[in-house]
């Protein structure tokens, strides 16, 4: 399920200036394909700044996400890795973001479950790590599925 909605969503960099740019390249297909609005983004950067780096759920994962008020069109997940990582508040070094953007409090989590899964798991969380193409991300991804 993960996969059907990273397809086209994935994307590569090298580095990002600051991890509100990560945020905001991470999301950036989304944007582009209209399952959110530029509000959304907004909203996920100002909650690491109220709230702090909660959103680094494994070291060197971010999920960053925040609750919908009519800034998430439909359901959909981002994915950006970096070549060198980002440092979040309190030093917490960033090269994985998966963007959570959901219509309502229920449907991700299926989503979020597959994900765990990737990350719980070492030699998934070593094989995503590795791959350096959408279809290696993609071919990890349908491993959980």
């Amino acid at each position: 399920m993960l996969a059907n909605y990273l397809e086209g969503n994935i994307r590569f960099l090298s580095s990002v200036d600051s991890w509100e740019e990560g945020i905001q390249e991470a999301a950036a297909p989304l944007l582009q394909s209209g399952t959110i609005t530029s509000k959304y983004i907004d909203d996920m950067i100002q909650n690491v700044h109220v709230n702090g780096p909660y959103i680094v759920i494994v070291p060197g994962v971010a999920m960053p996400h925040a609750k919908n008020e009519g800034s998430v069109v439909k359901t959909s997940v981002s994915y950006l890795k970096l070549e060198e990582a980002v440092k979040f508040p309190k030093d917490k070094e960033v090269k994985t973001f998966f963007v959570l953007a959901a219509e309502d409090s229920t449907g991700h989590l299926d989503l979020i479950s597959d994900l765990s899964t990737i990350l719980i798991e070492d030699e998934l969380k070593n094989k995503l790590e590795e791959s350096n193409s959408e279809k290696e991300v993609l071919e990890v991804l349908k491993m959980v599925e």
